[in-house]
This record gives C-alpha cells, structure tokens and sequence, in this order.
C-alpha cells in the first residue's frame, strides 16, 4: 500500500501485522539506512549508500528492502527547530515522493538533533574524525528509526 505521511497512527494502521520497517537519513552525499525487527522493539544501523543518480540509489534501495523483506518505510525529516519546514525537508519529501511506487507505506519522522545526538555520542567514544563520518549517517537512521518504533508502538 502507497501511504507518505507524518501521521504515525495512519502508517501504522497500514501495518496491522507490524513488519521489519528500514530507516533512513537522507543527506546531500550519503543515505544512512538502519533496520528493525518486525516487532518495531530495536533498530540498528544496516548499510550507508554513497549518493549519486536518483536511479541508481532508489535501485539500490529497492534491492536491499527486498533482501531485508522490509513492509514500510521511515525517512527523516529535518525541520526547522520551530517546527516549519526547510529547503533540506522539501527535499526529503521529494525523495519519499519517489519512493511511493515501491508499493510499501513511507512514514516522514521529524529529525531534529539526530545527527548531533548521534555525533556527540561517536564524540564520547572518541571515535576519531574519520570513523565519525564513516558511521554517522547509518547510526543517524537508526536514531530516526528507534524515534519512530517507540511511537509506533505508544498506545497499542
């Protein structure tokens, strides 16, 4: 079923039986993925796709949501720190726009701080620069991913 909202109530009314769901963190130059189990408990941080042509990474998408068996999609959405919308969210919905025709509900999670959070955390570890960037984008999914589950799972 197509389904793009930020509605989480309406995304998981999509989903009755749950399902493993893939997070994403759509930047300029990477796409950070994350996954969870079907039973939305935990995510973690799966694979981080370079950008390039549109194609080739919703090809690369597809194939690992298809590996994966994964039934809905969460996509970060980065909005102002008042809440409006941003060139960088316009952007990622555009994005999840694209992404409708693979026929799986796609859930826009507000992310706001996520790759702070995520940073100040490799940060603590004194992970160095390098290692930083190598892991920030697909621990930055997964910090959207594990947003979204726990209001997925609120109130059931």
């Amino acid at each position: 079923m197509s389904l793009l909202t930020t509605d989480r109530v309406a995304f998981r009314d999509c989903l009755p039986e749950g399902g493993r769901l893939i997070g994403m963190d759509v930047g300029t130059k990477t796409i950070g993925l994350a996954l969870c189990d079907d039973r939305w408990s935990i995510a973690s941080p799966a694979h981080t796709i370079n950008r390039g042509k549109f194609t080739k990474d919703k090809i690369a998408i597809a194939a690992f949501i298809a590996e994966q068996q994964v039934k809905g999609i969460v996509i970060g959405l980065p909005l102002n720190l008042d809440g409006t919308g941003s060139p960088r969210s316009q952007s990622s919905r555009a994005f999840a726009q694209n992404l409708l025709d693979l026929g799986l509900p796609i859930l826009l999670w507000d992310e706001r701080w996520s790759t702070q959070a995520v940073t100040r955390t490799l940060l603590e570890a004194d992970a160095s620069r390098a290692r930083r960037e190598v892991l920030v984008d697909k621990l930055a999914a997964s910090y959207i991913l594990q947003g979204a589950i726990d209001g997925l799972v609120a109130g059931l």
